[in-house]
């Protein structure tokens, strides 16, 4: 079982393209969010980033000393219509058979998408632990 609701996601393996943001947290403790690609991995319930050299990119060294991470998914339909989810929680590094980072929620937070009142936000807690 999921610990994304239905509504959650068919917007997580809807059709449309959109750029999510990660955040790590650098050495110094500095936050650190940059742009990236995505996918929901339903085996593993986990949302999966990629890319180009990833275990040369900061955001992959930053999950590698500090696996508390952070991805927002989000897009605005028109006229203004926002609508996304962020998952809080930690990621694991792998390199076989290629480069990812598995996002594993520990909180989910998503507006938009499970009602159509505006500024209606499903936010909870999926492993006991507070993020």
């Amino acid at each position: 079982m999921s610990h994304f609701t239905d509504a959650e996601l068919d917007y997580l393996r809807g059709g449309e393209r959109r750029l999510a943001r990660i955040a790590t947290i650098g050495p110094d403790g500095t936050p650190h969010v940059t742009p990236v690609g995505h996918s929901y991995n339903p085996t593993l319930d986990t949302i999966d980033v990629g890319g180009m050299d990833l275990p040369r990119t900061k955001k992959y060294r930053d999950l590698q000393r500090n696996n508390r991470v952070a991805i927002v998914i989000d897009d605005v339909l028109p006229p203004w219509e926002p609508r996304g989810v962020e998952v809080r929680g930690h990621a694991e590094t792998a390199t076989d058979p290629q480069a990812v980072v598995r996002i594993h929620p520990e909180r989910i937070v998503s507006w938009g998408i499970e009602s159509d009142e505006f500024g209606h936000r499903h936010a909870r807690d999926t492993s006991g632990a507070r993020s």
